[in-house]
């Protein structure tokens, strides 16, 4: 699958304000998973996942320690996952991965993006199906046969595994992510992730330039200031 992975998701830490943005995405997103699936990270690998990405991403203690505090209550908000697809300047395609308390609020503020910028929102699998939905782990390991046979033994689906100067990273449809990450975990002990994530992954890329390149990233811009939206994958090629 290549290391292209590391440009598909949009990167939102550009000014302090976008910094702020990505605390609150951070935030909302630990809350689901804490709420969804328990506020142990030993006993919910999501949310321990979602924990170091944070930590990684220099989200302050402060923010994860609240999301987890409030997924605590029984109360709270009621967010649920949303999913757009649509075609971007120059055909390129695009998904848009978001959590709401409001669909039809978010709805019409992801419709906006996309006409503002002469884009084209689809129906659900309008695109989607030209991308691989999976989990990706990467971490420091000098023995690659070693890394694919625990995770072969756990009868884990692997796609792809790669090896770059003694850092492994594993593909994986991500219905397996659990498993996968477990069984790596069985076999290695403590593991410090440079990457765990589940993404979608294009199967093809798309080359913009011109004035498709500047409203592409008035688009993205525009997604990245939306509140309710967490995730944007494109297949265009930076």
């Amino acid at each position: 699958m290549g290391r292209a992975y590391q440009n598909r998701k949009v990167s939102m830490a550009k000014t302090a304000d976008a910094k702020t943005k990505v605390y609150s995405k951070y935030g909302r997103e630990i809350y689901v998973s804490a709420k969804s699936g328990g506020i142990d990270p030993a006993g919910n690998l999501a949310l321990r996942g979602l924990i170091e990405r944070a930590k990684k991403d220099q989200v302050p203690a402060h923010v994860i320690e609240k999301a987890i505090d409030k997924a605590k209550g029984s109360g709270g908000e009621n967010f649920e996952p949303a999913r757009y697809e649509g075609l971007g300047p120059g055909g390129c395609m695009v998904i848009v991965d978001c959590l709401t308390d409001n669909p039809n609020r978010t709805f019409g503020d992801v419709r906006q993006c996309f006409t503002k910028t002469k884009c084209k929102i689809g129906t659900p699998g309008t695109v989607s199906h030209m991308f691989d939905h999976a989990a990706i782990l990467a971490f420091h390991n000098a023995d690659e046969d070693a890394v694919l046979e625990a995770l072969l033994s756990a009868d884990v689906d692997v796609t792809d595994i790669e090896n770059d100067e003694g850092k492994i990273t594993v593909f994986t449809p991500q219905a397996d992510y659990f498993k996968a990450k477990q069984a790596l975990m069985d076999a290695f002990g403590e593991i410090d992730f440079e990457v765990d994530e589940i993404q979608f992954l294009p199967r093809t890329a798309t080359t913009i330039s011109g004035d498709d390149l500047v409203l592409f990233e008035k688009f993205l811009d525009m997604l990245n200031d939306l509140d309710d939206v967490q995730n944007v994958y494109h297949d265009v090629e930076l």
